[in-house]
């Protein structure tokens, strides 16, 4: 029986878009890797409407790895739209001298 590993990537503590390398092999493993060449999703946990932890699959190594990190991911996300709203209720202020 092969045994497989058990990893855990928190994504708020990387840079970029979301991408990231396996941490048992080094395959990249990216968000918007439809293609599921790269890894395989299989199970999501979600509290309260939240997402929480995704579990998916290393295609290349068949290591399991825990995705966390959504909960700071989601905070940051709801900051950004709450700035860009005041940004639009509140007008800009411009002076020109003569």
């Amino acid at each position: 029986m092969k045994q497989t590993d058990v990893l855990r990537v928190d994504l708020a503590r990387i840079d970029g878009g979301g991408e990231f390398s396996c941490p048992r092999c080094g395959a990249t493993i990216a968000p918007d890797d439809d293609s599921e060449d790269a890894y395989t999703i299989l199970d999501s946990k979600v509290n309260n409407n939240d997402l929480e932890e995704i579990v998916i699959r290393c295609n290349k190594c068949s290591s399991r790895i825990h995705l966390t990190g959504f909960s700071l991911l989601r905070d940051l996300s709801n900051m950004d739209e709450k700035c860009l709203g005041e940004r639009k209720t509140k007008p800009f202020l411009y002076v020109t001298h003569d």
